[in-house]
């Protein structure tokens, strides 16, 4: 096995994301399974550059097992406790069923950690034409060593450098690469988030209530969570926002079509969600301005005797239409 490892090992991009080649008994792994046989399943760990380890069918699950199939398939990525190592074969046992939910939890937030520094390596690697296991040598390895894990160095390093990477990654043209990755994959960016409602009220007074509802909507956003609503068509509305948390912002959202709901159904209007709140990708955004671009074209070939001297709020001219 130690061959095959080596063999693999000649692509410059190819590397395990820790120091140690092999884990330790009774460490907690990320597998993925290449193959199901009577016996158990074939796994490779995705941590230590897709070393061969097996599950025997007993350390699969606590229940009994009528199918192995049904309890494991092919291509999928596992959650496994290192039993024993044969660091000279260069073979793994593991076990499922050994498994905590608690140890499910915490692998999930390590491995995420460790596959978002091990993409930035690669492709620092790639793009600068040395080979990865140099650079973990160089400063990853070191860093994991330092504060427990490269990813907060990483973290830490987007607010001071220096204080990350210390000696182990002077200043420089490598450095420098290093930071404008860190800075591509760690910076938060906000997440566009929207949803689409329809809204009506017959009563006397019903446009300005639809106004008044509206307004009340926008007042739910926050300085960091603004929100704004605009007329599609008549009854449609839009409701924007773009937030950091996407959580957040989705829950804002929602809270805004209830204050709405709630305020036109005290004047006898409704209200009908078309989409609830959901984040929405540059392409969405792109087929959501071509739409708004054709409406106000549409708008001002009706419209000739539009006043802009007199200009309210986008939904409180689509409102005043109706």
């Amino acid at each position: 096995m130690e061959s095959g490892a080596s063999s693999i090992e000649e692509s410059p991009l190819v590397c395990r994301m820790y120091e140690e080649p092999y884990p330790e008994v009774d460490q907690v792994v990320m597998v993925k399974v290449k193959q199901i046989a009577e016996m158990g399943a074939f796994v490779t760990l995705l941590e230590y550059n897709n070393i061969e380890g097996m599950i025997l069918l007993s350390e699969l699950s606590r229940k009994r097992i009528r199918s192995v199939k049904r309890e494991i398939s092919v291509n999928q990525e596992q959650v496994a406790v290192v039993l024993r190592v044969d660091k000279e074969k260069g073979y793994i046992d593991l076990s499922k069923r050994r498994v905590s939910q608690e140890d499910i939890k915490k692998m999930g937030e390590k491995y995420y950690k460790s596959k978002t520094v091990h993409s930035i390596m690669k492709h620092i690697a790639d793009t600068e034409g040395v080979r990865v296991e140099e650079l973990y040598k160089m400063f990853g390895w070191p860093l994991y060593r330092t504060f427990g894990h490269a990813f907060d160095a990483f973290k830490m390093a987007l607010q001071d450098p220096d204080k990350a990477f210390g000696q182990h990654l002077p200043k420089g043209h490598l450095r420098t690469v290093v930071l404008k990755n860190i800075e591509r994959r760690l910076t938060p960016r906000p997440v566009r988030i929207r949803a689409e409602i329809e809204l009506t009220c017959f009563s006397y007074e019903g446009v300005e209530m639809i106004k008044e509802a509206l307004r009340e909507g926008e007042a739910c956003g926050t300085p960091e969570i603004p929100i704004s609503i605009t007329l599609l068509a008549p009854p449609q509305y839009l409701l924007q926002s773009s937030s950091l948390n996407h959580e957040k912002g989705i829950q804002l959202l929602e809270k805004a079509i209830s204050v709405i709901q709630a305020k036109i159904t005290e004047h006898h209007g409704k209200l009908t969600v078309k989409s609830s709140p959901r984040s929405v990708t540059e392409a969405d955004q792109e087929k959501l301005q071509t739409l708004m671009d054709d409406l106000e074209r549409a708008n001002q070939e009706v419209d000739g005797d539009y006043d802009d001297s007199d200009e309210e709020s986008s939904f409180e001219e689509g409102v005043a239409e109706e």
